[in-house]
């Protein structure tokens, strides 16, 4: 085993050792059911991420983000090219979570927004957010507030724009946070989220299963599961947003070793959130799926690729003025007439 993959497995130890028990939530339950995730006080709904400890994560990140990070400036440059698609202004708008800071300042004018809110649940990222806002001069009116998007703090039919950049997919009810999204816009207001795939760090969730079938006979949760969404549209029209619109990007990114690649999630505060997460990795294990991931994975050059995959969504609030589907059964013309017409033509 090479030298880099020894401390890269030595700094995923340190991030699950029991020492470093500010990295873990400090769970004050009541019950079995509410320490494995069970909200007894929302009808027993299940939760599968500690947003507690997402919280801590982005107060972490708010002082170890990079300046400048190439990955959340491609996907925030990308979620905002849509703005440019559009013909009307959003005046008033909203910012909340993930690379919102990455947001504001690739922004330039794009979508007319002339009132700016950004909102993170971390109180530590906002503070962030407010230094380096003081530094702007681009005469943008920009408000700051401490928030969760999954009980979103904004009145109703009160934002033109809603954009969420690489944060909606830690949220425990997605299709209810993208509701709140849509009651919070205006009339023909426009809602643009980018969220992680399912696909996202596929190497090294192949390289930890590797390495816990090997070590220790079988695997547990050791990062959380990203968003999965095989229908985004249909979780557009669930959520009530009309005109919904889907695609995907993915992007990898090179990295020296598996340190530098923990190092930048833990940057991005995209490190296990999952509420039934085991609290420590053994040394075998880590040893085991850094040297994994290095011979699976390793490229000529002696660096590591990352697959990050990002889904964007955009959806309106209804208004009447947005084109409707026709009713079913409306047509005028069936389809075997359109065969029997354009048929007698090819033959």
């Amino acid at each position: 085993m090479t030298a880099g993959a020894a401390v890269a497995a030595r700094r995923l130890l340190l991030l699950r050792h029991p020492r470093h028990s500010h990295l873990l939530p400090k769970h004050q339950f009541s019950s079995s059911a509410a320490a494995d995730g069970l909200d007894g006080g929302d009808g027993g709904r299940v939760k599968i991420f500690d947003r507690d400890l997402k919280r801590r994560h982005r107060d972490r990140a708010a002082w170890a983000m990079r300046e400048n990070d190439a990955l959340l400036d491609a996907v925030a440059d990308n979620l905002l090219d849509r703005l440019e698609d559009c013909r009307k202004a959003f005046p008033s708008a909203l910012c909340m979570g993930g690379a919102a800071g990455a947001v504001r300042r690739l922004l330039r004018g794009r979508g007319g927004i002339e009132k700016l809110t950004m909102m993170d649940m971390s109180e530590d990222m906002v503070k962030k957010w407010r230094e380096l806002e003081n530094a702007a001069e681009d005469g943008l009116e920009t408000n700051f507030i401490v928030g969760d998007e999954e009980y979103l703090p904004i009145k109703e039919n009160s934002q033109d724009l809603i954009m969420s950049c690489l944060g909606l997919h830690w949220t425990n009810d997605l299709p209810g946070a993208m509701i709140q999204c849509r009651l919070a816009l205006k009339p023909d207001g426009l809602f643009l989220a980018a969220i992680l795939g399912g696909e996202t760090l596929k190497e090294l969730r192949i390289a930890c299963t590797i390495a816990q079938m090997e070590r220790e006979g079988g695997i547990s949760p050791r990062m959380s599961p990203l968003a999965q969404v095989r229908d985004a549209g249909n979780l557009l029209s669930r959520a009530g947003f009309a005109l919904p619109g889907v695609d995907v990007d993915r992007y990898t990114v090179k990295y020296n070793s598996a340190l530098e690649l923990v190092e930048h999630l833990r940057a991005m505060a995209e490190t296990n959130a999952l509420f039934q997460r085991s609290p420590i990795l053994k040394r075998d294990t880590a040893l085991a799926t850094a040297a994994i991931y290095q011979s699976m994975f390793g490229l000529e050059d002696g660096t590591i690729p990352a697959t990050f995959q990002v889904i964007y969504m955009t959806g309106w609030k209804e208004h009447s003025s947005q084109q409707k589907a026709k009713r079913r059964g409306s047509a005028t013309v069936s389809f075997s007439d359109i065969r029997k017409e354009f048929g007698s033509n090819q033959e």
